[in-house]
């Protein structure tokens, strides 16, 4: 990896929804989690991206009280997770990558249980349950036993039963695995609805694309360390490779264009020219005119900037270093 540095993370006074400092897991001899730091601003989406195995479910289950960290401290809506783990409860939502609805009773009877376990009164639990059924559009399979939902389905009854207790930080565990293209924006865009309303949502995914879309704040996890963390756009410019690539039809263009950018890599084959390039409107302005004042005219003009795929592969795969990236 380049040396680029990333910028850290905000600490401007935003409240954190979860902060974390050198959270560790082991389990045997394998170390899942070696000491992560996290600060995540309260009503944000944050993003954890990592290969399999890389400690994603680990971190979740730790910051929801489901398993005790080895070491480290963390904080998750203002309560220490170690001394306080009841009030941690009270303010959070899980919803992993498997359902936990019941496929054998209705939706509306899994969103009644669910405020059952929140001791709302009866009253309350039917206003509530109406409402979310209403809001992720359930009502009308609302009487049908859950097992004969489509997967979208079950998924958004999975969060609207999460919403029971007015959670105002989320964590949802790989939400859209498994999820058709359709489902998959579909749930996009509840998320979106949840930030909306001031809801902090913490995501763990493999869809960089899902990142993409939804984070503020990316963190690459790998080997159980942080490797990168910083917006989308100051993740992308952690990688080189970023270029303009020129096509010609005219082969004597293409030699007049290719001795004039000595610095240009030839694709003799395809009569085209690649430059590096960082992206800017500044540096593209610039080939444009070079071409005009050359007099040389180039067929198609494509740019090529590094996305979520190029970040995720360059920071996990064997190749990448193990210094940390801010």
């Amino acid at each position: 990896m380049p040396s680029s540095v990333m910028p850290t993370s905000s600490r401007n006074g935003s409240p954190a929804a979860v902060s974390t400092t050198g959270l560790r897991k082991s389990y045997g001899d394998k170390t899942v989690l070696d000491g992560i730091d996290l600060h995540i601003p309260a009503g944000s989406v944050f993003a954890l991206l990592g290969p399999n195995g890389a400690g994603k479910t680990t971190a979740v289950k730790i910051l929801s009280t489901l398993i005790s960290a080895d070491g480290g401290q963390a904080q998750v809506a203002g309560h220490d997770l170690a001394a306080d783990p009841q009030a941690v409860r009270a303010a959070i939502g899980v919803t992993g990558q498997f359902s936990a609805v019941d496929g054998l009773i209705t939706g509306e009877e899994n969103m009644l249980l669910m405020a059952d376990l929140h001791h709302l009164s009866r009253s309350e639990g039917r206003r509530v349950t109406a409402e979310l059924l209403e809001r992720f559009d359930l009502t009308e399979a609302a009487k049908k036993p859950a097992a004969t939902y489509s997967g979208g389905m079950k998924r958004r009854l999975d969060i609207a039963m999460t919403l029971v207790g007015s959670p105002r930080i989320i964590f949802l565990d790989e939400p859209t695995t498994g999820l058709d293209p359709r489902s998959r924006h579909n749930m996009w865009g509840v998320i979106r609805e949840l930030v909306l309303d001031g809801v902090t949502v913490f995501l763990t995914t493999q869809y960089l694309e899902e990142a993409d879309q939804l984070a503020d704040r990316i963190a690459v996890l790998n080997d159980g360390k942080i490797v990168a963390e910083g917006s989308a756009e100051e993740l992308k410019r952690l990688v080189p490779g970023g270029h303009v690539r020129l096509r010609f039809s005219d082969p004597a263009s293409y030699e007049s264009a290719a001795t004039a950018l000595g610095e240009a890599t030839r694709d003799d084959e395809a009569l085209a020219l690649q430059l590096p390039s960082d992206g800017s409107q500044r540096e593209l302005r610039a080939v444009l005119d070079w071409l005009d004042a050359a007099g040389i005219e180039a067929d198609e003009l494509t740019l090529h900037t590094p996305d979520l795929d190029d970040v995720f592969f360059a920071l996990t795969g064997p190749d990448q270093t193990k210094e940390t990236v801010r």
